[in-house]
């Protein structure tokens, strides 16, 4: 009997343990996240910018040489167009890198430049789900990709995950950044679904009690907890 007291217990400690040693998560959230990783509307534009690997279709007017269907961003980020020379796209727009065609070519070779640009081909582009959902893995990045949209690909959080810690990740401006976002609040609406973008990763939490409960459950016997708990 008095055995059986301890072992329940113990296991009792350990449940309660679980959260205590989880550690402090001080990533941002609600209204301070929402400023790092913004809302679809604003994310969506985001995605319209070019990256390494679009293809490009660049009409000049009565410039049959300078137009071309075959236009890439090179690995560096980079396009060669004759005449204008090496140009910085990747994160531009393509109105962006329309208005620095224009100038370029109408400050020394072509008089009032009619220049159209299109992206004709998008590379492909992936974001990661890690941490506590049934099938993690690499999948592809679209503009309507948002938070739940992903946890959706990856089968959904398991059932150790603690959903009001749901973290993503991304490169901003050089630096890595983060945020925490609560899966419950999102589904119930009451709380924006932020866009995710290509490259960004999403790490869903373990829930320290709920393993910690899982182990209790799984080193006593039904019988036993029976005895103990009735």
């Amino acid at each position: 009997m008095k055995n059986k007291a301890a072992l329940a217990a113990a296991l009792a400690a350990l449940v309660l343990s679980g959260c205590e040693h989880a550690g402090r998560n001080t990533l941002p959230t609600g209204a301070e996240a929402e400023k790092i990783f913004p809302i679809r509307a604003e994310a969506a534009a985001e995605e319209e910018v070019l990256r390494i690997g679009d293809r490009l279709a660049i009409r000049v007017l009565g410039e049959p040489e300078l137009t071309s269907d075959l236009y890439r961003v090179d690995g560096s980020g980079n396009i060669q167009v004759p005449l204008a020379g090496e140009i910085p796209a990747a994160g531009l727009r393509p109105g962006a890198l329309r208005d620095e065609l224009v100038r370029r070519l109408g400050s020394r070779f072509i008089r009032n430049p009619q220049v159209a640009v299109i992206v004709t081909e998008r590379n492909k582009t992936t974001f990661a789900v890690e941490g506590d959902v049934r099938e993690p893995g690499i999948f592809e990045a679209t503009p309507t990709t948002t938070l739940l949209a992903a946890i959706a690909q990856a089968k959904s959080p398991n059932d150790l995950a603690k959903l009001n810690e749901v973290m993503v990740f991304r490169l901003i401006n050089g630096q890595r950044s983060g945020a925490r976002f609560n899966l419950a609040d999102i589904r119930r609406g009451n709380a924006p679904d932020p866009q995710i973008l290509a490259g960004d990763t999403v790490v869903v939490g373990h829930s320290a009690l709920k393993g910690a409960w899982k182990e209790f459950l799984q080193a006593a016997p039904a019988f036993n907890l029976f005895y103990i708990f009735r």
